[in-house]
């Protein structure tokens, strides 16, 4: 015979309906974000500060985006940088709510991944701007709308739903920018990676700024010209 009174459905009942069993879920995907903004910002640390940076630099640093995508972006959507989380915001499929916990555990992950490379690596004085802040200005906002562009074009449209490419076009993004304007800006296209090389001393405080306004900038520019091209999708 049924029981009318079960203490430990009536407990279990009482937690699901509590505000903190939704928190729970919601830490998993900021784990996530930790997760792979971590490597990725650690993996920068390990192939650019000499004597191992080299030509192959860009391609390991796509790399590890590209495998921490496939591994996390089932759970929180991979983003990994705080600029394509605005974009994303921007776009609608992101909420106001889960933004600033994102950016916590992005530029927590990107200050623990600074802290780490310190046993690895020893770091030198900070390189300044090959030709100048305005030219890395523009290729930081350049390079973080196409980043943006394609992220929200691959991982957000229902015209690529259910694809399997996604991590694919967007760590080889990130590596083509490298390539393309390292020499120029350093390459970040992420507000994460810039803080963790500044913790790292490969730039100076002082330059923070240009990867803040370049990086944000691209990627809500890219979000608004997402939505003039696709509307609502």
């Amino acid at each position: 015979m049924a029981l009318s009174f079960c203490p430990l459905r009536l407990a279990v009942g009482a937690f699901c309906s509590h505000p903190s069993a939704r928190f729970f879920p919601a830490m998993k995907k900021y784990l996530v974000e930790f997760i792979g903004t971590f490597f990725l910002v650690f993996t920068v640390g390990c192939t650019v500060i000499p004597p191992d940076a080299g030509l192959l630099a860009p391609l390991a640093i796509g790399s590890s985006l590209m495998v921490m995508i496939f591994a996390g972006g089932h759970i929180s959507g991979g983003h990994f940088n705080p600029a394509v989380s605005l974009a994303v915001r921007l776009r609608g499929r992101l909420t106001t709510t889960d933004l600033v916990p994102y950016w916590i555990a992005q530029f927590a992950a990107a200050y623990v991944a600074a802290w780490c490379i310190q046993y690895f690596k020893v770091t030198g004085a900070a390189v300044p701007f090959a030709i100048g802040v305005k030219a890395a200005l523009l290729a930081e906002f350049l390079f973080t709308f196409a980043l943006a562009w394609v992220v929200l074009n691959v991982a957000t449209s229902k015209g690529t739903v259910n694809n399997s490419f996604y991590g694919l076009a967007i760590g080889m993004t990130v590596m083509t920018g490298a390539y393309a304007v390292g020499g120029v800006s350093g390459g970040a296209f992420n507000p994460a990676v810039a803080l963790g090389v500044v913790l790292m001393g490969l730039q100076s405080w002082g330059n923070l700024w240009v990867f803040l306004v370049g990086n944000f900038g691209g990627a809500a520019v890219a979000a608004l010209t997402y939505k003039f091209v696709n509307g609502d999708d």
